[in-house]
């Protein structure tokens, strides 16, 4: 019988990569032995071991040659020598000269104390980035990469990452989009936390989970849903960056990183006026100066040509690594998402690895225990923007009307057959500003809770919330999303 204890090296060469992927219920672990390697420019320590587990797909990047050790059996393991590295590297270098030179005339510019208020020349320096591509082109690693570099070039800088892909979720749950100063790395573990993980949902004692998002709570995973929406909370977004990069003059300089969902790259011909709409809206809101097209002739051409005369556009080559990705795959992921939302995530070493030898820092032990509550369908003021299912606007007949707009808070009663309530994500608003319960749409996310029972006769449900906090009297809205608990 073979030894399951046993690991199994790998010598890199420069600028190769160690690709795996894991099937479910599995997990490996690798350890640097020799030399220096990276994963998705988070920088791995020598002698360190981490854990990766929830069907992880990563890539291990030496650029000088390395050796590592690798506990476990991924479903696919093989090293690469040709990857986009140096491309990704180029970009990096090019966006931290524009850092750099933003920097420079700000200490100089005596009479000029705010950067967004100067000449539009001189804020042209500094980056702001707008990464689109086709599905399963690895714009998220592309943008994680770069992020991890700012981070590690020693001059203190804190990008802003944007995450537009209501799919991914970001540091909330699944069909949220938002935003999170990044001031140091962010490692990979699984799928679950692939742009690092919330304070509120990690030990704060490790640097790398103190990252602070706000977020806008969209409430499903396919952008035709309700693009409009989604349009008026990138703006709504796009506002909240405004000011704080007017409050941060540092994290102004840095610069902005957008990551996009799949339907930006492309889709039915029937979208296509709302997918060029979308992009259009997300360069106005962020001030956008770089397009990174990843992977896609046609696109490139579309951005070009729509773009290149006040925006530099730039090609970026796709990853041959990139995995192809069923909707299996994905549902399996936004369960282990909200999962791990809720209780933590604890990824089981594998064999040959002892508990407790392993890096914190990629969040593989992490416990957390929420709370069920019951409360009565009075103290929570619940809504649905939108209707349940609608299709888009240019399907219905001509002359035709909405019986309900797109961006309508609609007030759902629990009590009434088909609320769709029960085991629904509830996204739980911040308070009103002025007190009006119908202005949702400008407010953020603050957490989530799962309607777990819902009895008609007491007039009760049942929620799972992280902690043991009151919902009475919050205000919340249900989108299409559903989990439950196994």
């Amino acid at each position: 019988m073979e030894n399951e204890l046993q690991s199994k090296e790998w010598l890199l060469d420069p600028q190769a990569e160690y690709r795996f992927e894991l099937d479910p219920g599995t997990s490996v672990a690798i350890k640097l032995l020799k030399g220096n390697a990276e994963m998705f420019g988070f920088e791995l320590l020598r002698g360190q071991t981490y854990l990766f587990g929830a069907e992880c797909k990563a890539a291990v990047f030496t650029w000088q040659g390395c050796l590592i050790e690798v506990f476990g059996r991924p479903s696919t393991e093989y090293v690469s020598e040709e990857t986009p590295m140096n491309a990704y590297g180029n970009l990096h270098i090019a966006f931290e000269q524009m850092r750099v030179r933003a920097k420079e005339r700000f200490k100089t510019s005596k009479n000029n104390p705010a950067i967004l208020n100067s000449p539009p020349e001189r804020q042209s320096e500094i980056p702001r980035i707008l990464v689109v591509g086709p599905e399963n082109a690895g714009k998220t690693s592309l943008v994680k990469t770069l992020v991890n570099y700012t981070t590690r070039a020693g001059q203190g800088w804190t990008p802003l990452l944007v995450n537009l892909d209501p799919a991914e979720g970001g540091w909330a749950a699944p069909g949220a989009i938002g935003v999170a100063p990044i001031s140091t790395p962010i490692p990979t573990c699984s799928p679950s936390n692939v742009l690092g993980t919330a304070s509120t949902s990690a030990p704060t004692v490790l640097s790398s989970n103190a990252l602070l998002p706000l977020g806008y709570w969209y409430g499903h995973a396919e952008v035709s849903r309700n693009p409009l929406l989604l349009e008026q909370l990138i703006n709504n977004l796009g506002e909240n960056v405004k000011q704080r990069q007017k409050n941060d003059e540092l994290g102004s300089i840095a610069g902005i990183i957008v990551d996009t969902p799949s339907a930006f790259g492309g889709g039915p011909a029937s979208t296509n006026v709302m997918r060029q709409r979308l992009i259009k809206t997300t360069i106005d809101a962020f001030k956008i100066n770089v397009i990174l097209v990843v992977g896609h002739e046609k696109l490139n051409v579309e951005m070009q040509r729509t773009y290149g005369s006040q925006i530099t556009v730039v090609k970026v080559p796709k990853s041959g690594g990139v995995v192809e990705l069923d909707l299996g795959y994905r549902d399996r992921v936004h369960a282990h998402q909200l999962h791990t939302y809720f209780y933590g995530q604890v990824i089981p070493p594998p064999a040959g690895v002892p508990e407790g030898s392993y890096s914190n820092d990629t969040f593989a032990d992490n416990v957390l225990s929420p709370s069920s509550t019951v409360c009565g369908f009075e103290d929570l003021n619940i809504w649905r923007i939108g209707a349940p299912a609608m299709a888009p606007s240019d399907a219905l007949p001509v002359g035709a009307k909405r019986a309900v707009s797109e961006t309508q808070p609609d007030r759902v009663d629990p009590a009434k057959p088909g609320s769709g309530l029960l085991n629904a994500v509830l996204a739980i608003m911040s308070p009103p500003v002025n007190g009006d319960e119908e202005e949702i749409l400008d407010r953020t996310v603050i957490g989530f809770v799962v309607v777990t029972r819902i009895d008609l006769v007491a007039r009760k449900m049942t929620v799972l919330s992280p902690n043991q906090g009151s919902i009475a009297g919050k205000t919340a809205i249900v989108g299409s999303y559903e989990w439950q608990d196994q």
